[in-house]
């Protein structure tokens, strides 16, 4: 059996947000909108910080589940693929975090 990736994730989240949102949570988030989703984002993020800083290890699990799943449905309605995302992150392994921090736009 093969580990479960975000690739697979992505490919769930697509599927799951073409059904009916009577149906699915995914859909209902699509449906709703980037707004609607993106704060959903933003509390789970919140959620897993606080899992971190509480050193609440199964919550940080939990918590860090659901920010992905939520990033990958903000990423779905805003058209943006996992492999741009693994681009932009490959692109970045060629230069340090300080540079390539340096070399942004302010």
């Amino acid at each position: 059996m093969s580990a479960f990736t975000l690739a697979d994730l992505e490919r769930i989240v697509a599927i799951r947000a073409a059904a009916s949102p009577e149906e699915s949570w995914t859909a209902k988030l699509v449906a709703a909108g980037q707004p609607k989703a993106a704060k959903k984002l933003g509390e789970e993020a919140v959620e897993t910080v606080i899992a971190a800083i509480e050193n609440d290890r199964a919550s940080l699990v939990s918590e860090s589940a659901d920010l992905l799943y939520h990033l990958m449905v903000v990423l779905r309605i805003g058209g943006v693929g996992l492999a741009d995302v693994m681009q932009e992150l490959e692109r970045r392994t060629g230069q340090s975090g300080i540079a390539e921090k340096a070399g942004r736009p302010t």
